[in-house]
């Protein structure tokens, strides 16, 4: 892992996170509807998921500052801010930054439930990926890597999961062009998006990182997904104390 790990330059707390380049269109329907935008004081954009009114999941890397975090749904625009905020307790932000595995997960506590209009997702069933499977991903990130250009859109697309995939790190890729060639992927934005898992809001995993095509700096290469598989009890656990039951 280790020339790989060494370029996904994961946006970390002091940057923008990781959008779907390659052009993918405005998504619509399931995959849009529990999606909401996390941002900070300083303007940088992650993207979370509701798993309940009041409670968003997103990526530990996203919120390990919690400098004026707010949660915001795009279709109305409206800014929550955040009661509170937990880290997996085995984040190890040393670790994101030398771009090793890490429990990338972390919950959000809201003020105040979410518009009507989000839908909440709920938590995929437990299991391990398979290489050659495929799940989507559905965040607010740039279509085009180190410019702002579709920053704030809601997009999807599928991809397909390759190397081999475990119960710290899931890696997709267009199947389309195979990390040979610049193709949909993660990008600035994305950082916390879900991962669904199957033709619904089933969340299996949260987007970590991305690289170019050939494991270059940028997006349209790899996506990185931290699954949920090994802190699915912690997020339960978690929901119970912040008083947010989930819908499974």
């Amino acid at each position: 892992m280790s020339r790989l790990l060494s370029v996904l330059l994961v946006l970390i707390c002091c940057a923008p996170a990781l959008a779907i380049t390659g052009n993918a269109p405005p998504a619509t329907g399931w995959a849009a509807r529990p999606i909401v935008m996390v941002v900070d004081a300083h303007g940088d954009l992650c993207t979370g998921t509701a798993l309940a009114a009041d409670l968003v999941l997103t990526a530990a890397h996203c919120v390990v500052r919690n400098d004026g975090t707010e949660v915001k749904a795009y279709q109305t625009g409206t800014a929550i801010p955040v009661r509170s905020v937990a880290l997996h307790p085995r984040f190890d932000l040393g670790a994101y930054n030398a771009s090793r595995a890490t429990a990338d997960i972390a919950l959000i506590k809201l003020t105040a439930p979410l518009p009507d209009i989000i839908v909440p997702a709920a938590l995929a069933a437990a299991r391990r990926v398979k290489a050659g499977e495929t799940l989507t991903i559905a965040g607010f990130g740039t279509v085009d890597a180190g410019t702002p250009r579709g920053l704030g859109v809601p997009r999807d697309a599928k991809l397909t999961v390759t190397g081999q995939p475990g119960t710290l790190q899931i890696r997709l890729y267009d199947g389309a062009t195979r990390n040979q060639r610049p193709g949909l992927g993660a990008c600035t934005g994305d950082s916390g998006a879900p991962a669904y898992d199957g033709e619904g809001p089933l969340v299996i995993g949260v987007v970590s990182w991305s690289t170019a095509a050939h494991d270059e700096e940028g997006c349209g290469g790899l996506t990185g997904v931290t699954p949920l598989l090994s802190y699915r009890a912690w997020i339960m656990d978690t929901a119970r104390k912040f008083n947010s039951p989930l819908g499974n």
